[in-house]
């Protein structure tokens, strides 16, 4: 199951508005999810955009507005939705989203559009488009991120992880020696007073996986002023450094290579902003007293 595109909700709309009915925008969003959407999984029904929208309203907001523009309902009000003739007719013989694109064109089209073909339709909202554009720039971001670490100096890899998880909220961090740390890499106070200490181990690796043998000395040199281990590395555990993490008497965090650089670009270690957008939409407020 998934998230109905914009464009598959046109038709969700026009029903719950044919009686004549005059609703609230909110109610009209509740009303569609409720009578159609009601038996999506939760997870789904509380996806979030990139700006933190729920996506199902984000999805029927904009068949909202597409069918605004296509004149299939229109606003007697502020924030009341109606059916117009045209849509009454629609839920009758139903609506694509190339019939409204068709009229829709002249208003979103360029000059030079207008004298060529239209685009084709996609069923993609403006808001899916933005979104996708941004998880493409924040994958490619990442995957030079990890990059980069696998071809850092391993000791200067050990401070990069301190560094992180320092800007996570965790309380000060001293790192151990270079050579003969016996598979400690750095101890974090986990609060302010250092009562709780957790243990850090980093492995720089390229291709090769943590294994067992690497986990096994990691919770033997864990003292026994601690119960709490982190295993960072920027590729991944096998199976049995799995299971050994698992069944340590320790609680043992397991952060692999695409855990750590989704971290990283959370925290804004390693990465900076390179542009900011504002989406704009019409404040309503303003025009009120009009």
């Amino acid at each position: 199951m998934e998230i109905p595109k914009f464009n598959e909700t046109f038709m969700p709309i026009l029903k719950i508005l044919r009686t004549g009915e005059v609703l609230r925008h909110r109610e009209l969003l509740k009303r569609v999810q409720e009578q159609y959407y009601s038996n999506l999984p939760e997870d789904l029904l509380q996806q979030k955009t990139k700006s933190g929208e729920i996506l199902i309203e984000n999805r029927i907001a904009w068949g909202k507005s597409y069918l605004k523009k296509g004149g299939l309902v229109h606003y007697p009000k502020r924030g009341m939705v109606e059916i117009t003739e045209k849509g009454k007719e629609a839920c009758t013989r139903g609506i694509t989203l190339g019939d409204l694109e068709s009229n829709l064109m002249d208003f979103y089209a360029d000059e030079k559009t207008r004298q060529g073909e239209a685009p084709p339709a996609t069923e993609q909202s403006p808001q899916d488009l933005i979104d996708a554009g941004f998880s493409k720039i924040e994958g490619q971001a990442k995957s030079e991120l990890l990059e980069k670490l696998r071809e850092l100096d391993p000791f200067y890899f050990e401070k990069v992880i301190l560094i992180l998880l320092k800007r996570m909220g965790y309380g000060d961090f001293t790192e151990t020696s270079k050579t003969g740390d016996g598979g400690i890499d750095g101890v974090i106070d986990e609060d302010k007073l250092g009562l709780e200490k957790i243990y850090i181990q980093a492995k720089r690796y390229t291709d090769n996986k943590v294994r067992e043998t690497d986990m096994r000395n990691f919770i033997g040199a864990m003292s026994g002023d601690t119960r709490k281990g982190v295993f960072v590395t920027t590729s991944s555990f096998d199976e049995k450094a799995i299971k050994k993490a698992r069944e340590a008497h320790h609680t043992i965090i397991l952060v692999d290579g695409k855990r750590l650089v989704d971290l990283m670009y959370e925290y804004n270690v390693g990465v900076q902003v390179h542009s900011q957008y504002e989406v704009k939409e019409i404040d309503s407020d303003f025009f009120e007293a009009s």
